[in-house]
């Protein structure tokens, strides 16, 4: 298997076991939810939609049917974590480095997908 790959599938995998936990977190424990969210300055009102998304774009990452739509579900995962990052950073709790992580993670598997397809 070519090394690019590999990238891809691991960064891919690791980047999706990260989005479909926080989903997971969003739809079955929202209590614990808003209340980080309200900490951060964030409306409560996002959280469902929030976690919808990033459930259908896993969707739109691992199908690969449109590559606009891949492209979207990668700009909306790399906005998400670092706003988040930012977030915890800017509130100084300590909790940014789950956000970091996926970033990298986000970075990752978008440009290695990129040298897969090619």
């Amino acid at each position: 298997m070519k090394r690019a790959k590999l990238i891809y599938l691991i960064s891919t995998g690791l980047l999706s076991a990260l989005m479909l936990m926080s989903a997971g977190m969003y739809f079955f424990n929202n209590a614990m939810v808003q209340e980080a969210f309200t900490s951060l300055g964030y409306p409560t009102y996002i959280i469902y939609p929030l976690g919808i998304a990033k459930v259908l774009g896993l969707v739109a990452i691992w199908t690969k049917r449109s590559t606009t739509l891949r492209e979207w579900a990668y700009a909306g995962f790399f906005f998400d974590t670092l706003l988040a990052a930012s977030a915890h950073l800017v509130a100084a709790d300590g909790a940014a480095g789950g956000a970091l992580v996926g970033l990298v993670l986000v970075l990752t598997s978008y440009l290695s997908d990129k040298r897969v397809v090619e």
